[in-house]
């Protein structure tokens, strides 16, 4: 069920851009939460973890999209339940 859930989640990933925006400005998040939330971005984006190298096609970009996936729901994870509820996540 939950790999549904993360695939369903990549699927519908443009969804997540104004819940980013949204998690990143508002007064609702706990300012060591858009610090966390940045950190994890920041570290994936320059130490990105390859499993797989990215020139091996498709494989090289499904680690890419595990570990981006889980940075997400993390994000999700720290945001309060109100920013929840207003995307449904």
């Amino acid at each position: 069920m939950k790999r549904l859930k993360r695939l369903k989640f990549i699927i519908t990933f443009w969804r997540f851009l104004p819940f980013l925006k949204e998690f990143f400005f508002s007064k609702q998040v706990e300012s060591h939460k858009k610090i966390l939330g940045t950190l994890l971005i920041l570290t994936y984006v320059f130490f990105p973890f390859d499993l797989i190298p990215d020139y091996i096609s498709f494989l090289g970009i499904v680690d890419d999209v595990v570990i981006a996936t889980f940075v997400l729901d993390w994000m999700i994870k720290l945001a309060p339940e109100s920013l929840k509820e207003k995307y449904k996540l």
